[in-house]
């Protein structure tokens, strides 16, 4: 089953002489359950095409079908309901909420859609990211794999469809980035989502079931990818 098509997917900035085109006519698609790696040199565009793909950043022209549902149809605040319940984004930075705890963060999802939260569900999630015994903590007192872990939680808590993840262990050391790649590809398995990375790392990248390159802003298949800038 087919979670995820683009078709001839632009964006450009500026205009005339100052015009930049970022993403030209990509035309993808990502299979429900898959693993995709997103790879290319700082610049190529990976990051506008995570920004077209989670609804974050509107396309010039082309669309983005996630689960039969055609994004840019919807107005901004139907988009904003359709990313929060079916799209779960895993960024580098974090993003926690430092003035919440560790079990408040990976809540929030939940309670800015006013859904009653499945606690067995939450222990559940806790338990799998190893986050149990740090569920009253901070962000600022938790390492950072701990801090990640939190942000996956958050990530999956309202049982998302499609995981987008940008550059996730870009800030962990190899120990924890192995642990982190660990935990998402068993998670997604385990509640069959779909999950597409954009990584600088080679050896994540080979993790995936597919590797797709992005060149300035032309999006290439190849079977292997030689090397990663």
């Amino acid at each position: 089953m087919e979670m995820l098509k683009t078709i001839d997917l632009c964006k450009n900035y500026g205009k005339a002489e100052a015009k930049v085109e970022a993403l030209k006519n990509i035309n993808f698609s990502v299979q429900q359950g898959e693993f995709v790696a997103i790879v290319g040199a700082s610049g190529s565009g990976k990051s506008t095409l995570m920004h077209q793909l989670g609804g974050v950043d509107r396309p010039s022209s082309g669309q983005v079908i996630i689960d039969g549902t055609d994004l840019y149809a919807k107005s901004e605040e139907e988009l904003a309901v359709f990313r929060r319940r079916k799209i779960g984004f895993i960024f580098q930075s974090y993003n926690l909420i430092p003035v919440l705890s560790t079990e408040e963060n990976i809540k929030l999802p939940l309670l800015l859609e006013n859904k009653k939260v499945d606690e067995k569900y939450v222990q559940e999630l806790m338990g799998l990211l190893g986050l149990t015994d740090r569920k009253h903590h901070l962000p600022s007192e938790l390492s950072g794999g701990q801090q990640q872990r939190t942000a996956i939680g958050r990530a999956l808590i309202n049982k998302p469809s499609i995981i987008l993840a940008d550059e996730p262990t870009g800030n962990l050391d190899s120990k924890s980035s192995k642990e982190i790649m660990d935990l998402l590809t068993f998670s997604v398995k385990k509640y069959h989502q779909t999950l597409i990375m954009i990584t600088h790392d080679l050896n994540i990248a080979k993790i995936a079931d597919r590797i797709v390159r992005i060149e300035d802003g032309v999006l290439q298949q190849p079977n292997e990818v030689s090397r990663i800038e």
